[in-house]
C-alpha cells in the first residue's frame, strides 16, 4: 500500500500524472515556438509535472535510483521556473529561464517515458531488454537531440515575444 492505495492503483496514478505532464508540456511547447505562454495548459503541465516527481518518491526503493535522482533534478528545475513564472513574472530574462526550465523538466519526463516503452512495449523490450545497447541509446540521443533543438527554440522565440 502506497498512500493508501495498491500499489498498482498508485502506478496508474503516478503514469496518468506522467502523462498529463507529457500532454499538457507539449501544448506549453507550441506555445513558446509562437510566443505564448497558454495559462490553462502551463498550469495543468506544473501541477501535473511536479506531482509526477512528488509521487515518484512515494515508491518503495531500498537504496538511491537513477528515478530518484531524475525526480530530483526535475524539481530542483520546476522550482526555478516557479520563481521565473510566480516570483519574477517572466520579466527580463526570466521569460527565457521559464521557457528553459520547463523545456528541460518536460524532457526529463519524456526520457522516462522512452525507458518505460523500451521496458514495457514487447517490441521495443524484445530490441533491448537490457536498455543498456544500441537501440535504446540511440533512442534517447535522438529524443535528447530534439529536446535540444526544440528548447533553443523555445526560449529564442519566447523571449522575443516579450
Amino acid at each position: 500500500m502506497i498512500l493508501g492505495m495498491s500499489t498498482s492503483a498508485f502506478t496508474a496514478f503516478h503514469v496518468i500524472l506522467s502523462l498529463l505532464g507529457i500532454g499538457s508540456g507539449l501544448v506549453v511547447l507550441a506555445g513558446f515556438l509562437t510566443g505564448k505562454l497558454k495559462s490553462f495548459w502551463n498550469t495543468l503541465f506544473l501541477a501535473a509535472t511536479i506531482l509526477t516527481s512528488l509521487t515518484g518518491f512515494a515508491f518503495p526503493n531500498a537504496h538511491i535510483t537513477p528515478g530518484i535522482v531524475l525526480g530530483i533534478l526535475s524539481l530542483i528545475v520546476l522550482a526555478i521556473a516557479l520563481l521565473a513564472l510566480y516570483a519574477f513574472h517572466l520579466a527580463g530574462g526570466w521569460r527565457r529561464t521559464y521557457a528553459i526550465t520547463a523545456c528541460i523538466a518536460l524532457y526529463f519526463n519524456v526520457f522516462v517515458l522512452v525507458a518505460q516503452l523500451f521496458k514495457h512495449v514487447p517490441f521495443l523490450t524484445a530490441l533491448d531488454p537490457t536498455q543498456s545497447g544500441p537501440p535504446f541509446g540511440i533512442a534517447q540521443l535522438l529524443t535528447l537531440g530534439i529536446f535540444i533543438w526544440l528548447t533553443i527554440s523555445a526560449a529564442k522565440k519566447f523571449a522575443a515575444a516579450a
